[in-house]
């Protein structure tokens, strides 16, 4: 059942983002990660299959990606009305999906690393999901890159700078942020969730 209702919503608001949007390179571009994410999740349902919470965060990030990917990260509407309201004219929807290029990622590293015994010590551990994230995030920054040069001008709406000069190093500094703020709040209910997965798969 609740497989069900995350296929449904996940597609709903997949079709819906892909009817009519702003830029088609860049609907390509955004909703790519989210589709592949589905194809990998599903491969390794029943190899390796995840927690509930988890799950939910990756359908949550997805539809941030989605949402980015229809309207342009620079050109979501509510955005664009809390930017008046703040006397700003930037759109900082994209700080939010690179907020949660962390904090989701994160989640998943923790789970990886907890599930396969790979780390020893919460301390290592929380370095290493940490570090991880940010390596994420910085790789991302160099696909953006390598798009903008090979594409020109149709990269522009991918990369949503909007003529910010320290947007690469905010979107880094925003994907840390996520990364640490996952660790701090969701550490003791993701465990109580790893703990009923071992128990699962051990029976």
């Amino acid at each position: 059942m609740l497989k069900a209702f995350w296929l449904t919503l996940f597609f709903v608001v997949l079709i819906w983002s892909g009817i009519g949007p702003k830029d088609q390179f860049t609907w390509f571009l955004e909703v790519l990660p989210a589709i592949i994410g589905l194809v990998l999740m599903a491969i390794s349902l029943r190899s390796f299959p995840l927690t509930r919470l988890l799950y939910n965060f990756i359908l949550l990030h997805c539809i941030v990606l989605m949402v980015g990917g229809h309207y342009t990260y620079a050109e979501v509407p509510l955005f664009d009305t809390i930017a008046n309201w703040m006397g700003s004219e930037r759109n900082n929807y994209d700080k939010v999906g690179h907020f949660f290029q962390g904090f989701v990622p994160a989640l998943l590293a923790r789970e990886i690393l907890i599930r396969k015994c790979v780390v020893n010590g919460k301390a290592w551990l929380n370095v290493i999901i940490v570090s991880i994230c940010l390596a994420f995030s910085a790789f991302y920054e160099l696909i953006e890159w390598w798009v903008a040069v090979a594409s020109g001008e149709n990269a522009e709406a991918f990369l949503g700078t909007q003529g910010y000069i320290w947007d690469t190093q905010s979107d880094m500094a925003l994907a840390l942020l996520g990364a640490i703020v996952s660790i701090i709040v969701l550490a003791t209910y993701h465990d109580r969730q790893l703990a009923k997965i071992n128990v699962s798969v051990a029976g």
